[in-house]
């Protein structure tokens, strides 16, 4: 039961870039220690064997999580977007309206999300509530702690 995902341009590129990395690099990297241990003699008792093989076993479980992530994403075309309303790739710029402080958000999905970048996903409170609205409604966010934030958009723009 796999499940379509949305990612933008950016998104797919890191994507693509991490798969290449771990596929590559890190393969022969975990190779490499596995041949290393082997070399320690009876690998019935070899802990450093053990510990690399467990992180093989790790790496390729991650490459698989990734090429599937991969096979299931589809890449928002930055043209389709629109300025006239809060959609999937959007930049968000928002107004508190209680503490009258603003902030911009990229809308992505949940695979993207990084707050420390300003990108929400399009399933967080903030992102779910901003979708669909145009410049200057206020939307009101219920958050998990605490009062619900009312946001004013005061600008919509493409990435």
């Amino acid at each position: 039961m796999s499940r379509q995902s949305v990612i933008t341009p950016e998104g797919l590129e890191k994507l693509k870039e991490e798969i290449d990395h771990l596929t590559t690099a890190k393969r022969r990297e975990v190779a490499e220690r596995i041949k290393e241990a082997r070399e320690f003699g009876d690998i019935s008792e070899n802990a450093e064997y053990d510990d690399a093989k467990n992180e093989q076993a790790l790496l390729e479980q991650r490459i698989a999580q990734l090429e599937e992530r991969l096979r299931r994403a589809t890449v928002i075309d930055e043209k389709d977007i629109s300025t006239d309303e809060v959609q999937f790739g959007s930049i968000v710029h928002v107004k508190d309206q209680k503490t009258d402080v603003s902030q911009k958000f990229q809308i992505v999905g949940s695979t993207e999300a990084d707050p420390l970048e300003h990108k929400l996903s399009n399933e967080s409170p903030i992102g779910k509530a901003l979708l669909g609205h145009k410049r200057n409604d206020i939307v009101t966010v219920e958050v998990p702690r605490g009062p619900k934030k009312k946001l004013k958009i005061t600008k919509i723009e493409t990435a």
